[in-house]
């Protein structure tokens, strides 16, 4: 089991890197002020959710491979490029305020909640932060390193959670002030289709 004092950094490092302006981050606002405050927690959810994935890969060496395996880190980070570009073109598509909103009624919280997992989960730049993140509060005097691992994996999620929610409500408040608006609507569907887009043309750019 952890230490006191390694349980109290971690969660200290582990806030002070979510709240820190981010590509994750930039989802949730993007999605929150866009479609409302539901769809916004329901995309963080999603990409806390991924969380675990890496924590898992982490804890069982998959990650490694991205590390090591030029190959396997492109073509990852290549595919979640292309998802990100693709949302890019889905919201240009969006023409005004109801058209909006019947999507995501359509869409139900749970196709948010899984655009969501896609975004983490096919970013390999998350898997390696993982990999050197994690290993820095692992004790191996305590045994069970695996163990450790998800320990930590779902503190992080769970803070992760809490502020990214905290992120898509305070969005969502402020963007159903300007949802009614047409013009402005379709101005933040440019905004947010130049944040998917800068996203993943940085994503496709990105070297370990």
């Amino acid at each position: 089991m952890l230490s006191f004092s390694a349980l109290v950094s971690f969660i200290g490092a582990s806030i002070l890197l979510t709240i820190a302006p981010g590509p994750d981050n930039l989802f949730v606002v993007a999605q929150s002020v866009s479609h409302g405050r539901k769809a916004g927690i329901a995309t963080a959810l999603g990409l806390c959710s991924g969380i675990t994935v890496h924590t898992m890969a982490a804890a069982l060496g998959i990650s490694a491979i991205l590390y090591q395996s030029d190959l396997a880190f492109r073509l990852m980070k290549y595919i979640g490029a292309l998802y990100l570009i693709y949302l890019a073109c889905q919201a240009i598509k969006e023409r005004n305020v109801m058209a909006i909103e019947d999507k995501v009624e359509k869409q139900t919280g749970f196709s948010l909640y899984r655009r969501g997992i896609f975004m983490n989960v096919l970013n390999p730049k998350v898997a390696l932060f993982f990999l050197a993140f994690l290993p820095q509060f692992v004790q191996p005097q305590n045994g069970n390193i695996p163990g450790q691992f998800v320990l930590l994996g779902l503190i992080f999620m769970l803070q992760a959670v809490i502020i990214m929610t905290g992120i898509a409500v305070c969005s969502g408040s402020f963007g159903r002030k300007f949802l009614n608006q047409p013009r402005v609507a379709g101005c933040i569907n440019l905004l947010k289709a130049s944040i998917f887009a800068v996203i993943g043309i940085r994503l496709a750019l990105a070297e370990r």
